[in-house]
Parts: C-alpha cells; structure tokens; sequence
C-alpha cells in the first residue's frame, strides 16, 4: 500500500511559501510525495503543477509536478504585502492540513511560516504561533516545540512569553510534562531507544549553588532527581553557556532549555538553514521551516529552500517513510 503523502500547508501568501513549496518539488522530483494546501493562483508558476481534490493522487502523480489541494483565498498575492484578508484562507490551509493527517489521507503536516499580526488583525487569531494552535486543533493539554538539525536538538520548556515571565511559569509540573513528552517523542518517533536529555539551568552558572539564584535548587533539580529514579538518562541543571560546544553535544540526544533564547540562538548559530521546528505530543507528526515568511525578499527568487527540504525530509521520516 503507497505511504500518504505530507501535507504542506500555504503560509501567508504574501510570504516566501508559494516560492518554497515549488522550489522544494523542483528539489524533490516525486522522490518524497507531498500536498501543498493553498490557491493555485498564488503559486509563482515556475514549475509545473496539478491538481489533486483527492489526496491520494498526490502519491501517484508526485514525478508530474507540484501537487496542489486548492483552497479559496479572498484576495490575490502580493509578494512582501500582507493582506489581512487573506487570513481565514491562511488558517484553513492549517486546519485542513490537521485533518487529512487525523483522517489518513496524508502521513504528516509540514507548515510554511504564518505571520500572526496579520492572522490576528483578518481573523482574531489569538494563538501565539502554529504550536499553541495545533495543540487546539488536535485537543491535546501540552505540546512541545523542538528545534532540530543534523547538528543539535533542543528544546525550549516555555515558548513565546517574555523573559521576566520564565521565573514564575518554570513550575515543577511544567516541567515535569515537557521533559516526559520530549522524552517519548525520542524514544517513539525518532528511534532511541533509552533517549539522553541534558537540561539547562535558567541562572548564569546554573546558578552556582544558590549565588546567582535558587530555580535550579528549588525547581529544576527535585524534577530531574525524580526522572533520573525512573530510569531516565538526563544530566542537568547544567551552565547553558558550555551546553553546546561540540564536545559537549556528543552527550546527549536533545537539549531542554528554560527559555526560548537559551534554546534557539544555538541552534540558529550551528545550522541556521537546516533547522526544523518539530511539535512533540501531538497525535501526529508535524514539521516545519525554522524561518518566517521573510517579506522582504518574498516573490524575488532568493528564499532558501533547505529547511523546507529538511522539514519535509523529517516529516516524512517520522511518520515512518
């Protein structure tokens, strides 16, 4: 029986997505079949497309061209100029997407980047970003974001809130739930059997027993102390600023970080363009480009089209392609 395919929502229009999703089945040739949800009319129309009402056609006519689920926008693309009214079209590629994943008909979700203000001001959007939203739409209580490359995953235990907000979410029961589902998505979906977890402090130094602050003491240690009873192999709290040399990155499968810097800003400084965005505990499989929709070069023919490869790459081995 021929695998589904991934199923690639649009991203804003006005983004690079359209110019992405044709780039990367100019890269891929059918070799790795994919759906990508959105207007016709918005595609650039540099490689050749067909239209594919049912998803399953997407596998057999992969090596013809781009295979394209069409869905009604209210305006046209304007590259590099958001259109709120765009918007209920940008979350309904996202929304169909879940769906075809929850009714078999694609074997994964790939998104192209949204852009949340104009999602906010077309359709009162009040997600923080893709995470936050997909955990809605599959009824789920806590996902997690991870940011993986070839070079280092990680994971950041609390998403998008300010920084002077970390302190007082850093609770043991938070970070109890993240470290477990980071723990199974592992072991489940990427193939390691007794996964190695390192965990940062959220102090300089870890705090260097309680002189620079007691989270480490009072919080995060009592947690890890209680995973590692249970058979967990994960080191920690530990000094982020030596986390991620490459010594140290040989011990460990994944990094957990307190906040969203800690984690991000040494992922993007090792492998910027192959970073992919990976929501662990949802009951799907779901990827994405670590970028944004990069107005300012949108419909000019420069966007990078690696971490789109990357994160259809991983989604499509992940759901066991």
């Amino acid at each position: 029986m021929t695998k589904a395919p991934v199923a690639l929502s649009c991203g804003d229009p006005a983004g690079i997505g359209p110019e992405l999703a044709e780039a990367a089945w100019d890269a891929l040739r059918g070799r790795l079949p994919f759906l990508w949800i959105g207007a016709p009319d918005h595609l650039p129309g540099s490689v050749p497309h067909v239209i594919c009402e049912d998803p399953s056609e997407a596998s057999s006519r992969a090596n013809e061209g781009l295979c394209v689920h069409p869905l009604a926008f209210d305006a046209p693309r304007v590259p590099g100029r958001l259109d709120p009214a765009n918007a209920r079209g940008t979350i309904a590629a996202i929304e169909i997407g879940v769906k075809l994943v929850q009714q078999g008909a694609a074997s994964a979700l790939c998104t192209l980047p949204i852009h949340k203000q104009a999602l906010a001001e077309g359709a009162g959007f009040a997600f923080p970003g893709h995470t936050e939203f997909l955990a809605e739409l599959a009824g789920v209580e806590d996902v997690v974001m991870m940011l993986a490359s070839p070079e280092l995953r990680v994971v950041p235990l609390t998403i998008h809130i300010p920084v002077s907000e970390v302190p007082a979410a850093l609770t043991p029961e938070l970070l109890e739930r993240r470290i477990r589902i980071t723990h199974a998505a592992l072991r489940d979906r990427f193939g390691l059997p007794e996964p190695r977890l390192a965990v940062a402090g959220l102090n300089p130094h870890a705090g260097e027993g309680g002189r620079m602050g007691r989270e480490e003491i009072e919080v995060i240690a009592p947690v890890l102390e209680k995973l590692r009873a249970e058979g967990m192999q994960i080191a920690g709290p530990l000094s982020a600023d030596t986390l991620f040399h490459s010594a140290a990155r040989t011990r460990y499968d994944a990094a957990l970080c307190m906040y969203h810097d800690q984690a991000l800003i040494p992922i993007k400084t090792l492998d910027f363009d192959r970073g992919v965005n990976v929501t662990l505990g949802l009951p799907f499989v779901r990827t994405s480009p670590d970028h944004g929709t990069a107005l300012d070069i949108a419909g000019q023919g420069a966007a990078n089209v690696t971490s789109t490869l990357e994160a259809l790459k991983l989604a499509w081995a992940m759901s066991g392609g």
